[in-house]
């Protein structure tokens, strides 16, 4: 197996997380023995699902760089399969959903040959003005606004936004570090799942004050909050094994992931209240669908991204 791609840096990290599994793996073991009346299947299946989630990332990761690609564009075609199953499609736009998809192999090409200029365009521009002319050649004109935007919103955050992530793999090393763009990658999806966690913890310790009950009713100040202190540490700590980033810059770094993360996270809640679903598939037990996993690398993603680009490309 070929790792030339990426530095021993990112390797030892990968297999840092495969470390946090076990220790999570040994906790969970102990609390069930200990707690027999306590009911952890739901923890379980969350802890079996990161086992395998973490084995593929790191499989994919570790292979090739062009390996890492296709294994995010696969994650953003299962995302916009989900996405077009839940949500109500006209029957007439078969043959649209179908460039749709066709958009995203594309996209992660400019991503692979590093065509920065196109990548950041060819969706919000060409493919937004492209579907809707298909649209109005199949000339079906009841419920047309409502499709064309539920299908540009799905391409936007489930592929153009994700697409983003992958961009960051092929970004050459700047500044003093030696990860270079696997690990920015690392660390942005590190620190956007660590966010997603420690609000859950936080919120289920000492959470009380609702911050979005009509969205997401479990979502509290307190696990927000703690959420934001806790990833910002952990992208400070991080920030000189895996970006050159200046403590500073790190800090504003985590401030920028952690809140992103939320926003997210509570942007695809509102999706799946607003169709009437709980999660967007079954594909990850305890967890969901692919949409309900990297809901908040929507919006880390892309701003992270840029945040990066402009300070060192």
């Amino acid at each position: 197996m070929s790792t030339g791609h990426i530095s021993p840096t990112v390797l030892w990290s990968l297999g840092g997380l495969f470390g946090i599994l076990i220790v999570a793996t040994v906790v969970y073991l102990f609390l069930k023995k200990t707690r027999p009346a306590t009911d952890f299947t739901e923890i379980g299946l969350r802890i079996r699902s990161w086992w395998v989630m973490v084995a593929i990332f790191t499989l994919a990761m570790a292979l090739s760089r062009n390996v890492s690609l296709f294994f995010f564009a696969v994650v953003s075609f299962l995302a916009l399969k989900e996405y077009l199953s839940i949500i109500p499609t006209r029957r007439a736009d078969r043959r649209v959903l179908l460039w749709a998809y066709l958009a995203i192999p594309l996209q992660y090409f400019w991503a692979g040959i590093e065509w920065y200029g196109l990548f950041i365009v060819f969706i919000p521009v060409y493919v937004f003005l492209f579907l809707p002319l298909c649209m109005v050649i199949v000339g079906e004109t009841r419920d047309f606004l409502r499709s064309a935007g539920t299908l540009h919103w799905g391409l936007m955050t489930l592929v153009f936004s994700i697409s983003h992530v992958a961009y960051l793999l092929v970004l050459p090393t700047a500044g003093e570090s030696g990860a270079g763009g696997p690990g920015l990658l690392l660390y942005l999806v590190f620190l956007t799942q660590s966010n997603d966690v420690a609000q859950f913890l936080w919120g289920k310790s000492i959470g009380r004050r609702k911050i979005v009950p009509n969205v997401s009713p479990n979502k509290t100040w307190e696990g927000f909050l703690g959420g934001v202190g806790t990833t910002t540490v952990l992208a400070v700590v991080l920030s000189g094994l895996l970006t050159p980033l200046s403590i500073p810059l790190a800090f504003l770094a985590g401030i920028i992931i952690s809140t992103a993360g939320f926003v997210g996270d509570v942007t695809i809640s509102a999706v799946k209240r607003d169709i009437g679903v709980k999660d967007s598939g079954r594909l990850l037990p305890g967890h969901g669908g692919i949409m309900d996993r990297i809901d908040s690398l929507t919006y880390t993603a892309p701003l992270f991204f840029h945040f990066i680009y402009y300070l060192y490309y």
